[in-house]
């Protein structure tokens, strides 16, 4: 047997429970990981929640997670690329990472790099991915001005740096108390709240040229109260606005890959990435892990470890 998270019904973290299950085993092309961390998502509790259940519908019982990292157990059949023993960086389509061990398949997991601690690389997949879709969707450029908001967060805490990687001067919008962290980064932070449009004005006298929305809450018309061609307006959250204002909408499915994956590794392994985690919490405690994260002030990511 082994634990996993698991609910029965949409509702609040109340319906989270850690229950004791089989064992799950990898078929063919497929590989058991022993989980020794987890991120959990914003989206994650959005399903738990019933919010999205005409686009990701549950089936009950509903497992729960994306995001994992740890060391291969047991292979299914015909796998080679992998051995028993490595220590890997994944993602599953199943709901199930929340969990001590993970049935995934081969062909989505990539090495973890030693210097690239478990949460960090358990934490990495929906959040990195995501960032790397939604700025890869604005087209950064050397000399332009990029706004991220929610810059502090799971998935802007890595768009701002992706989007400085790529050239682009970029302003983050976030709360009085990530604006030293964001000026280590070389950030340019703006407070967010009442004024924000003035703010960004005068961080960016000469405009601003794309926007990365990773919060929703209005920022879409934000940008283009701004002057931003919605061809360089991308929101991972806002699908009414995108569809609306004809602006972009990549996120995770955009750059869901092991390839993506892959590449965000190495660049936290060259020391070129950081994945901030604001907290950690043991499979027990994944109700308060999920309290903390839906306050939705979070710095980088929250991690479950089994």
């Amino acid at each position: 047997m082994a634990r996993a998270i698991r609910f029965d019904e949409y509702g609040d973290v109340e319906v989270l429970r850690v229950e004791d299950v089989p064992r799950p085993v990898p078929g063919a092309g497929q590989v058991l990981v022993e989980v020794r961390a987890a991120g959990i998502n914003p989206g994650e509790a959005s399903i738990r929640e019933g919010l999205l259940h005409s686009r990701f519908p549950a089936t009950f019982p509903s497992g729960q997670g994306s995001d994992f990292a740890g060391v291969v157990a047991s292979l299914g059949e015909g796998v080679s690329d992998v051995a028993v023993g490595d220590e890997v960086i994944g993602f599953v389509d199943t709901r199930s990472s929340h969990a001590e061990f993970v049935v995934a398949e081969a062909a989505n997991l990539t090495p973890k790099p030693d210097a690239v601690p478990w949460e960090v690389a358990g934490s990495l997949f929906v959040a990195g991915t995501t960032a790397y879709a939604a700025v890869a969707a604005v087209c950064p450029r050397e000399g332009d001005t990029v706004v991220v908001s929610g810059a502090a967060g799971g998935v802007g805490s890595l768009a701002v740096q992706l989007a400085k990687l790529a050239g682009a001067t970029v302003i983050g919008l976030a709360g009085e108390a990530n604006h030293e962290w964001l000026r280590s980064l070389g950030v340019v932070p703006v407070a967010y709240g009442e004024g924000v449009l003035e703010r960004i004005r005068e961080a960016a006298p000469s405009g601003v040229q794309a926007f990365v929305d990773t919060f929703g809450s209005g920022y879409v018309e934000l940008a283009l109260h701004l002057g931003i061609h919605p061809g360089r307006i991308d929101t991972i959250i806002d699908w009414a606005a995108a569809e609306k204002y004809n602006v972009k909408a990549d996120g995770n499915a955009a750059g869901a890959s092991a390839d993506v994956l892959r590449e965000l590794a190495l660049l936290l392994d060259k020391g070129l990435l950081d994945l901030p985690v604001s907290g950690v919490y043991p499979l027990d405690e994944v109700q308060d892990a999920y309290r903390e994260l839906e306050r939705r002030h979070t710095r980088g990511k929250i991690v479950l470890r089994p």
